[in-house]
């Protein structure tokens, strides 16, 4: 049967409630019975029954007595009572509303009558327990600090709570205008990443990827991620299908992993130079292989001093990195194009690479040209693509070539291997980040680890755009960066 109601039918006289039981035994009710007034209060807070059918005329306790403790107890109270009577004088009705009974039934009964009357209040009752959730539901919704959405099967947006509203720049309090979809909605403001998952939106993701909105730095403001995820609410039918969305603002996790990246990288780079050359010197010094010559000491001695020197200074600049957080600032530098040379040539150098190819295409001035990276971002990223192009070729030694092309309007670098090719989804989620990443740096897990994310999320978060993909001709991949210009 449709009902699954519990009713609580409350009388002294086994007849009465035999009757009351045979009158709605087959119309799905969950039956309970209560001899007394006592019990009736006992079963009724235990139950919480979506209706109670209650006798007046009882001993000891009437039925006006229950009905007035059961709307004294707040637990109770919303819980609708029908007396039922065999008194049909006005009087008796009159009490029986002062008491707080909900309605009336009279005996001898007619089923018909009384049927319809339980079957009205408990709807009444399921109603409003439902309208009660969901008034609850609906405070707590409104009051997150997530954005929450409902979606048909077409993305069409049905509801928005304050925050998506505000996210996504729609009137608070007024439903969302069906005719534009969510991913239209969202990219008036935001970049979708990565594109290659939300080139399937609305469909369900094949890879389990997280979905990213965000809108790039500017002059003004800085970097803004949201992260969006979607679950599938009803699966009926098509027309009715409709599907949750979440969106979380991370940008605090976004901004503060990348900075833990970048100090790592910083560190890393900075000190393992200096710190070879002062312990490998004291190594040579210790070693109880005879006396050395007063010429190698001093050259020793020589190349220590040059070493701790060195590291001196870059302690130093460490110190005033932590002290300058806003270093590493979207939007607070600028590198020329002319600088793409000199960095890698750096970081050739650096890494014991094989000489790199540099090629400029379609730029008339690079050294006037720039991006909004600071140069040491830029060569943060170039050092963490070229590592990695060294670290996954068979031999760690690849041929790589750098393309610096101007493509409308932007400026795309390449960064070619001959290293080995990857699987789609492996170029799928590469750029994910800090999902696919190894937690505490230490080199030990096989993987493109915290680096391809972290550049990732620097691109997106000036509004450029990166992808990679496998080599045409031969074997290795193209890492490749668009970045718009200053």
């Amino acid at each position: 049967m449709q009902h699954e109601s519990t009713v609580l039918i409350v009388d002294d006289n086994p007849r009465g409630r035999k009757t009351l039981q045979t009158l709605l035994l087959d119309q799905g009710y969950n039956l309970v019975f209560a001899n007394d007034g006592p019990e009736a209060l006992v079963k009724a807070a235990e139950l919480r029954p979506d209706v109670i059918l209650l006798d007046v005329m009882m001993p000891n306790m009437d039925g006006f007595e229950v009905c007035q403790r059961l709307r004294a107890d707040p637990s109770l109270a919303e819980v609708p009572v029908i007396m039922v009577t065999a008194l049909d004088d006005r009087d008796s009705r009159l009490q029986g509303l002062e008491a707080g009974a909900d309605d009336f039934v009279s005996k001898p009964f007619d089923r018909a009558e009384l049927r319809t009357r339980v079957q009205t209040v408990t709807r009444l009752n399921r109603y409003r327990r439902l309208s009660l959730e969901r008034a609850k539901f609906e405070w707590v919704v409104n009051q997150a600090e997530d954005g929450y959405l409902i979606t048909n099967a077409y993305d069409q947006v049905l509801y928005a709570n304050p925050q998506a509203a505000l996210y996504l720049g729609l009137p608070v309090g007024e439903t969302p205008p069906i005719s534009e979809t969510f991913l239209t909605l969202a990219k008036k403001q935001y970049h979708c990443e990565p594109e290659v998952t939300w080139a399937r939106w609305p469909g369900q993701p094949v890879i389990p990827t997280p979905l990213y909105l965000v809108r790039p730095a500017s002059e003004t403001n800085s970097v803004f991620w949201l992260q969006v995820d979607r679950m599938e609410m009803q699966t009926q039918t098509h027309e009715s299908e409709r599907y949750l969305l979440r969106l979380r603002d991370v940008t605090a996790t976004v901004v503060e992993r990348r900075f833990v990246w970048t100090f790592h990288s910083q560190v890393s780079h900075k000190l393992r130079t200096p710190l070879t050359q002062v312990v490998s010197s004291l190594e040579i010094m210790a070693q109880d292989d005879g006396p050395l010559s007063e010429e190698m000491v001093n050259k020793i001695f020589q190349i220590a001093y040059r070493g701790a020197i060195r590291l001196r200074d870059e302690i130093q600049d460490i110190f005033h990195y932590l002290e300058a957080p806003d270093m590493l600032k979207l939007g607070q530098g600028r590198c020329s194009l002319a600088q793409v040379s000199a960095i890698a040539a750096e970081i050739e150098t650096g890494l014991g690479l094989k000489p790199i190819t540099i090629s400029y295409e379609g730029l008339d001035a690079p050294d006037n040209t720039y991006i909004r990276f600071s140069r040491q971002i830029l060569k943060l990223i170039l050092s963490e693509l070229l590592e990695n192009a060294k670290r996954f070729h068979p031999l760690q030694s690849p041929n790589l070539e750098i393309t610096v092309a101007g493509v409308a309007g932007n400026v795309q670098i390449q960064i070619c291997d001959d290293g080995l090719a990857l699987s789609p989804d492996h170029l799928a989620k590469i750029w994910i980040p800090y999902y696919q990443a190894e937690k505490y740096f230490t080199g030990q897990v096989k993987g493109p680890g915290l680096g391809l994310s972290t550049v990732a999320s620097l691109v997106w978060g000036i509004g450029g755009a990166c992808q990679a993909y496998n080599r045409p001709e031969g074997p290795g991949i193209v890492i490749e960066l668009v970045l718009p210009f200053v």
